[in-house]
């Protein structure tokens, strides 16, 4: 695929929309990168679009994860044993995902995004859950093993990072403290993005230029969400994003399912 000089600055725009967002609200404002690089970037294969995605999300992951580490609020040792043994996961997860048609698997990622969606709206918490959420309440402690190859499944499928799945999985599996586990997690969420990609690039599913650009614009996104978000109510903001991702994934639902 040629990339025209029009989807590169696209890219860059998409960037800067992805890292605004999630500088504003926090974790789960890459949900929206897929559907960019589809429907604005105009990557009109599914397949190329999520191992885009999957690079660009592992590559900004492990910029976040620098300078948490540099402020000692990381949990190595936890980060590698639930990264390195979710790559399983990664890795059988992309290769289902590489297997179905784009459409389909496209049709699966809008289910996703109206879960999500559903579940920021609904969700207490601010951005990601801390000590005080209730949305940590129900769910029960399974082995770090189980909970990580899940995740690294999910990621692998949709070619999304999973941090809103990671945070609690790593609490309930180690009980580290949410500072840590949101540290902890850039770690796991790079190396899954990582590992994404990669199994689509040996399929040629992958955009290198148009990742560095969407990076790029998601660092200066990112700063100056950071700046806006201070002076905002982030419930609000939160409520706000979740009905747009809910209305994302209801449109591309209609646009890609079988019916």
């Amino acid at each position: 695929m040629i990339v025209t000089l029009l989807q590169s600055i696209l890219s860059i725009i998409s960037g800067l929309l992805v890292g605004f967002s999630l500088g504003l609200i926090g974790g789960g404002g890459s949900i929206l990168a897929i559907p960019l690089f589809i429907y604005f970037v105009g990557i009109d294969e599914p397949h190329k679009a999520i191992g885009t995605t999957a690079l660009a999300v592992g590559v900004n992951a492990f910029i976040n994860f620098y300078q948490h580490a540099r402020d000692k609020n990381v949990n190595l040792k936890v980060g590698v044993l639930f990264a390195f043994i979710g790559l399983i996961g990664v890795f059988i997860g992309s290769e289902v995902g590489l297997y179905l048609p784009g459409k389909s698997l496209l049709a699966l990622f809008s289910v996703l995004m109206v879960i999500i969606g559903v579940y920021m709206y609904l969700s207490k918490c601010k951005t990601l859950p801390d000590e005080n959420c209730k949305s940590l309440d129900g769910i029960k402690k399974k082995k770090l093993t189980f909970y990580s190859s899940l995740v690294g499944f999910a990621s692998g499928f949709f070619g999304i990072g999973g941090g809103f799945l990671i945070v609690p999985g790593i609490m309930s599996s180690t009980k580290i403290k949410i500072n840590q586990a949101v540290g902890t997690s850039l770690f796991v969420v790079g190396t899954f993005g990582i590992g994404t990609a990669i199994r689509y690039a040996f399929a040629g599913d992958v955009l290198p230029e148009l990742s560095v650009l969407f990076i790029i614009g998601g660092i200066l996104g990112g700063y100056f969400g950071t700046r806006v978000s201070v002076k905002m109510n982030k419930n609000l903001l939160r409520k706000i994003f979740a009905a747009i991702v809910i209305v994302f994934g209801i449109y591309i639902f209609l646009e890609s399912a079988i019916l």
